[in-house]
């Protein structure tokens, strides 16, 4: 289960060792003091990702991690020199433990446990059918998150479908509804959500505020998914002779234990957001608190006791494999490291350098462009993590959730549709759409590049999110 070999990890070793030999410093830093370039390193690993797949196919499949590592020492050594090694220990050791460590234990337990379901027997993937699946998930996706949805639907998607000449659009859909915009209304679904939990957002405030903007995007989405599959599936040479995936078993779950164990990664997600603890942890300047760590010490307890109790056959029909969580981790390991500066320097605001985006959500006279918040907020949070992208914009509207969700309801809720829908827009978006892509892949689904993804966001969710902003924003 190790995902991250040594030799690639051991650059992530030094600024903690650096920042163990001077003592403790605070993690932020003034992004007004950066120049633009700062975000060299994060745009290089973006477009890494983006062209490198298409360019050097075999060279990314077998040094994908070393490029990530390389973008991310691109940007510490030269933070280290020019700030001095204490500021680069302090911000990795924040980047790690408050947000990339938590992130990966999280992905890793849905990974896991909803691996470690298999739904048996043969569907049988017509346009009806996999609409179906498309709406079942964007339900699910709300109450398990998109990453819980996401990984339990897909393996049974891409086999129903197994039969078929076409199958990369299914996907592609997939990670439009399931992987985002499903995840809309709860806390649950979705990381900016749950920060605004944390932040002191009502649990239920989304699910009553955002429910049309949901209903018209996903039911929007399923009915261009049908017309399209049905087109699709009424094409001569769409139905392959012979289906890879016998009718033998009955319709039916194997590895179904691991419903009681998704339950508790919901539950321990929930009490690390409810409990309010004083007991903290200071590591080199970044504060864990305690219900954070439990929840953290579970969720590594619950992958264990699922790689246990799981059957080998569960996981040898599922095909289950540590690949796709790898090349998360190691592309996020990457892009948490080099965003950093980018996110600093929005924080910077109007004195920041990309103090023009910030002005761009603010009136002449000072109240909120709503409109611009959705859209400014969903740009960024479609290349930059929307977990970040969303408290950055909620603290620029005030940061006050009792103000936000009552006299600004409007502009907190441009910033939760933003943040969370248009995370589809791209590959890097959201961290289920490119755990999607690597499974797609690795049962041999030739998915589109990370542009020619782009290009059906662009032409699907754009016109989509136009029409919204118009209607509600």
């Amino acid at each position: 289960m190790k995902l991250l070999g040594t030799r690639w990890t051991a650059w992530l070793a030094l600024p903690v060792l650096l920042a163990m030999s001077g003592g403790v410093w605070a993690a932020d830093f003034d992004g007004a003091q950066l120049s633009v370039l700062w975000g060299v390193p994060f745009a290089g690993i973006l477009l890494s990702i983006a062209l490198m797949p298409l360019l050097v196919p075999h060279f990314w499949h077998h040094h994908y991690g070393k490029v990530a590592a390389a973008w991310g020492l691109a940007f510490l050594l030269p933070f280290a020199v020019i700030f001095g090694p204490a500021a680069a220990g302090a911000n990795t050791v924040h980047a790690l433990f408050a947000e990339y460590i938590p992130f990966i234990i999280l992905l890793t337990a849905l990974f896991t446990v909803s691996g470690g379901i298999f739904i048996r027997g043969n569907l049988h993937g017509s346009p009806g059918l996999n609409t179906a699946i498309l709406a079942i998930g964007a339900v699910l996706a709300s109450f398990m998150g998109t990453t819980g949805a996401s990984m339990l639907l897909i393996r049974p998607l891409i086999r129903a479908n197994d039969n078929r000449k076409h199958v990369a659009h299914v996907v592609v859909f997939f990670i439009f509804i399931v992987s985002n915009a499903g995840g809309s209304l709860t806390p649950l679904g979705d990381p900016p959500l749950f920060l605004g939990f944390l932040k002191g957002v009502d649990f239920f405030w989304t699910i009553k505020t955002i429910f049309p903007e949901t209903l018209f995007l996903v039911g929007s989405l399923l009915a261009i998914f049908f017309v399209l599959d049905s087109w699709y599936c009424h094409r001569r040479e769409e139905v392959l002779p012979q289906d890879p995936t016998p009718d033998s078993k009955a319709i039916g779950f194997d590895g179904a234990i691991n419903f009681w164990l998704l339950g508790a990664v919901v539950a321990l997600v929930l009490m690390s957001g409810f409990w309010k603890s004083p007991v903290s942890f200071n590591i080199y300047g970044t504060e864990v608190g305690l219900p954070g760590v439990l929840r953290d010490l579970g969720l590594i307890a619950l992958t264990f006791l699922s790689l246990k109790i799981t059957p080998f056959k569960v996981h040898e029909d599922n095909q289950f494999g540590w690949a796709p969580m790898a090349e998360v981790a190691k592309l996020f390991a990457g892009i948490f490291l080099t965003i950093i500066p980018v996110i600093a320097m929005l924080k910077a605001g109007a004195n920041g350098p990309f103090g023009a985006v910030v002005a761009a959500v603010t009136q002449p006279d000072g109240s909120p462009n709503v409109m611009m918040y959705f859209w400014i907020t969903g740009l960024l949070s479609s290349f930059l993590d929307n977990a970040p992208t969303y408290l950055v914009f909620f603290n620029t509207a005030g940061g006050d959730p009792q103000v936000l969700m009552t006299t600004l309801a409007p502009t907190l809720a441009a910033i939760s549709a933003g943040a969370v829908f248009m995370g589809a827009n791209t590959y890097i978006g959201n961290a289920p759409n490119l755990m999607v892509k690597a499974i797609a892949e690795d049962r041999g689904v030739k998915m589109p590049s990370f542009f020619g993804y782009m290009l059906w966001s662009g032409a699907v969710l754009i016109p989509l999110f136009v029409v919204m902003s118009f209607i509600w924003f």
